[in-house]
């Protein structure tokens, strides 16, 4: 059965648009795996080590008959293709694919936690998810717009911008 799956794309080196884009052509040439909805690309400030360039972001909708660890091996396979390293947390990267939501399921594997754990402290997913599914429900029953409303209040100051 497919599942309804998002997917963090964010990239602060070289050219960061072509970065996303790479990794974008990646995901949708994986075998059971059709990417249904692009968000808009965001220029954000780095989260957690911010003594870094600015990230380029978006999220992606994608429907796939793959398990969550399957989907999560191959984008960790394609951010190793363009380059990935992961020397520092947080630190700057050529790609970075992250799994937010995996259906309505909640994992907790030592490889993966979905919800993705930072999901309800980082704008830069958050406002993208809102824009392609203004509708959308979390695993626990609330609304994006109720958490993208709350986190807006709690972040003030950090929003991104649409590019």
């Amino acid at each position: 059965m497919n599942k309804k799956v998002y997917i963090g794309l964010g990239s602060n080196l070289g050219n960061k648009s072509k970065n996303i884009q790479n990794a974008l052509d990646f995901i949708a040439n994986i075998e059971g795996v059709s990417v249904k909805k692009l968000s808009s690309l965001y220029l954000t400030a780095p989260w957690g080590k911010t003594d870094q360039d600015d990230f380029i972001n978006q999220v992606i909708e994608i429907e796939t008959d793959l398990s969550a660890l399957s989907l999560l091996y191959r984008l960790q396979d394609i951010e190793i293709k363009l380059g990935r390293q992961r020397d520092v947390k947080w630190g700057p990267r050529i790609i970075d694919l992250d799994v937010l939501l995996y259906g309505e399921e909640t994992i907790h594997l030592e490889e993966l936690e979905v919800p993705h754990p930072y999901l309800l402290e980082r704008l830069f997913v958050l406002i993208p998810l809102a824009e392609i599914d203004s509708e959308l429900e979390f695993p626990d029953g609330t609304k994006i717009r109720e958490v993208l409303s709350r986190a807006r209040a709690r972040l003030e100051g950090n929003d991104i911008i649409k590019l």
